[in-house]
């Protein structure tokens, strides 16, 4: 098995970035949602809410983020030129952020049509994962839903299109790694894995929502696919909320760590209980 595919998001909900290596951090890959769009009571804004945030493109430069639509751009640089803050919220998470200037988020505003400001998770701001899901008392996460890292095996995604009648790229499902030469869905069973020189435990599987339906070219909702055919398998039947699971969220070992497309990915450790069994 060896990594097939690297991808950050360092602005929730945007357009993603494959690269072919990047570094470990603390809270996850390197640059990967460490920016946040929010409303005028500073909540969380996503494709859930707005679809046409897939169109926006992200790039990082030496120097800036660039952002792009329709042929527009805009550098922004990778921290605001004030140190304001404020705490914005993020599912059950409050956080305290720095906001960028005006100019800036009229660019965002004016492009999604709707009143909205960027936000970065400095350094000093500390939002911890689940403690039931945390390997270390003091793990944390950016601005992703609720773990550091996701994963997927690039057969759990051929399996899912072997039942479509349309397949789905990849990209509906915003993992950070993809696997390549391991059984559908054996990450389910995973514990422990060695990528690379990192570890990463295995500490929770992904619950799909209704992103997946659109469709990450062109911010467009497809219908209920594949969240109806996944539906049909991938709820376990132990499960009382009824979530759909695709992929699986990691947490490192220890940061600093760099991994590269290619990596050899070994198993360290199998659940006692998966899943699906």
């Amino acid at each position: 098995m060896r990594l097939s595919e690297i991808n950050i998001y360092p602005i929730k909900s945007l357009r993603g970035i494959s690269l072919e290596k990047s570094a470990v951090e603390n809270r996850g890959l390197q640059y990967d949602r460490r920016y946040l769009l929010v409303n005028t009571k500073n909540q969380f804004l996503t494709q859930r809410d707005l679809p046409k945030m897939a169109t926006v493109g992200v790039e990082i430069t030496n120097e800036s983020l660039r952002v792009s639509s329709n042929g527009e751009f805009l550098e922004i640089p990778f921290a605001p030129q004030t140190n304001e803050t404020e705490t914005v919220k993020i599912w059950s998470s409050r956080c305290r952020a720095r906001i960028y200037e005006s100019e800036i988020n009229e660019w965002f505003s004016g492009v999604l049509q709707t009143d909205c400001r960027l936000v970065l998770m400095p350094e000093e701001t500390r939002r911890k994962v689940n403690y039931f899901y945390a390997v270390h008392k003091d793990d944390a996460v950016g601005f992703a839903d609720g773990y550091p890292i996701l994963l997927i095996g690039g057969n759990s995604l051929a399996d899912l299109n072997s039942r479509l009648d349309a397949p789905v790229p990849m990209n509906r499902f915003r993992p950070n790694l993809v696997v390549e030469n391991s059984e559908a869905f054996a990450e389910d069973d995973w514990k422990k894995i060695r990528i690379g020189e990192a570890i990463f435990h295995v500490v929770k599987p992904c619950a799909r929502c209704v992103i997946t339906t659109i469709d990450q070219s062109n911010g467009v909702k497809t219908g209920v696919e594949p969240l109806k055919t996944l539906a049909a398998y991938r709820i376990p039947k132990r499960s009382v909320k009824k979530k759909i699971l695709f992929g699986q969220y990691l947490i490192a070992e220890n940061a600093g760590a760099v991994l590269n497309v290619g990596d050899e990915i070994e198993v360290v450790e199998i659940k006692n209980s998966p899943e699906f069994k």
